[in-house]
């Protein structure tokens, strides 16, 4: 047990390494796509179809990788899926037509999969009081999205975007071995070898499972779709050179990866329920605010027609995006704490199937931005769909909970009397 506890900090921070790396690719072509696109001609539908690819694979692949984890152990799965990454990212700079991005994309798009390694990896080192934080922590190589802001741009500017897959892909190797290096393997860890596949999956019919996996496409999915699409979004909408606008778009990135460990510590103090009930009312507000889209109009007056400008400046736009990033970190924290509570010997595989759940909400949703632009031409209509996700998951915790809360509220009121 001691050396388990002496262990347990370098796993922790060789694994939010090593997600943070990972991260950083999953999320290139929301800097990538930029040239691609200018280079291409796409509309916005097949911008959002090229910066998803990633996604959707990294998806997929998450709830067979929990089981996976289960079953091997964390470290060996984590070390062999970034190895797997590295040539698909390598050759991304060779690609010469749209569907050689979307096929490559698919294959880099498996690093996104490490989550649903290394949350079960690393709670499995830490007692049950600690797991939300360290889950936390190990969640804030989310912020990877924000370093891709912060490099790609300098990169392409330097060397030009073919640079872009060939510096990443010698730092997935190098990530790689160094996380080798620096982890740790317990057996005691591992799910029985007896148990069977069949019988892992059996959890998915949980009707708790399916209620998270909403969550989680809320908080999740909806930070990977807006960290995909917020590059271009202030590129088109603001008229910013892609570096500033990737700067700008960081400022959403960054807590929203980071401060996943502050949601973790205050998951831990005041409990799932109710520090996702109030992220959901945060990012409902938010939302609404920015589904407005910039209005002109002009009103008839006295002294005759005056004109009216309505939207949000740059600044107020990105301080309310900053607010939905720090809320959506403390969201994507207390969906696994709910998750650590109810189904302690079997994080992996529900992690994998909440975290399939979340990343297909962040496959879905930037193509959803894309052909709602093309239809509507409101740009704004993104953050419409955002607002409308986030009143789904309102509804649907008020009917599910509501009878536990009640429960609750009479025996503490029966306590008090007694």
């Amino acid at each position: 047990m001691a050396a388990q506890k002496s262990q347990a900090v370098p796993v922790l921070l060789a694994s939010t390494f090593a997600f943070t790396i990972c991260f950083a690719v999953w999320m290139v072509f929301a800097v990538l796509g930029i040239p691609i696109k200018q280079k291409f001609g796409l509309n916005e539908t097949e911008f959002g179809l090229l910066a998803a690819m990633p996604v959707l694979s990294g998806s997929l692949i998450r709830v067979p990788l929990g089981i996976w984890t289960d079953r091997f152990g964390g470290r060996i799965v984590f070390f062999c899926l970034m190895l797997a990454t590295v040539i698909p990212i390598w050759l991304v700079g060779y690609a010469t037509q749209f569907w050689h991005f979307l096929v490559l994309g698919l294959f880099l798009g498996l690093a996104g999969g490490s989550f649903s390694v290394g949350t079960p990896y690393v709670a499995r080192w830490f007692d049950r009081e600690r797991q939300g934080l360290a889950m936390g922590i190990f969640g804030a190589g989310n912020s990877g999205s924000a370093l891709t802001k912060f490099v790609a741009p300098v990169i392409i500017a330097t060397w030009g975007w073919q640079a872009v897959p060939h510096i990443y892909a010698v730092a997935m190797l190098a990530t790689a071995l160094l996380f080798w290096m620096f982890s740790a393997s317990d057996p005691a860890h591992r799910v029985d070898q007896r148990t069977r596949f069949v019988d892992q999956l059996k959890l998915l019919k949980d009707p708790r499972v399916l209620r998270y996996c909403q969550y989680y496409s809320v908080v999740f999915g909806g930070y990977v779709a807006l960290a995909l699409w917020m590059t271009k979004y202030y590129v088109t909408e603001y008229g910013f050179s892609m570096q500033t606008a990737a700067l700008l778009a960081a400022c959403f990135s960054l807590p929203g990866g980071v401060l996943r460990a502050l949601g973790g510590w205050i998951s831990d103090r005041y409990g799932a329920y109710k520090v996702t009930w109030w992220v959901m009312w945060l990012c409902g507000g938010i939302f609404f605010i920015l589904s407005y889209p910039q209005t002109d109009f002009v009103i008839q007056t006295v002294n005759g027609p005056r004109a009216f400008h309505i939207g949000l400046s740059p600044t107020l736009f990105t301080l309310l995006l900053f607010i939905a990033g720090i809320g959506m970190a403390i969201g994507k924290a207390s969906v696994f704490k709910f998750i650590s509570d109810e189904f302690p010997h079997n994080i992996g595989a529900v992690s994998g199937v909440v975290g399939l759940a979340g990343g297909m909400g962040g496959f879905i949703l930037p193509i959803m931005f894309g052909a709602a632009v093309d239809l509507t031409g409101i740009r704004s209509s993104s953050f419409m769909l955002m607002y409308g996700t986030v009143c789904v998951s309102l509804i649907w915790m008020h009917f599910s909970f509501r009878p536990e809360s009640v429960a609750e509220g009479q025996h503490a009121l029966a306590s008090k009397h007694t």
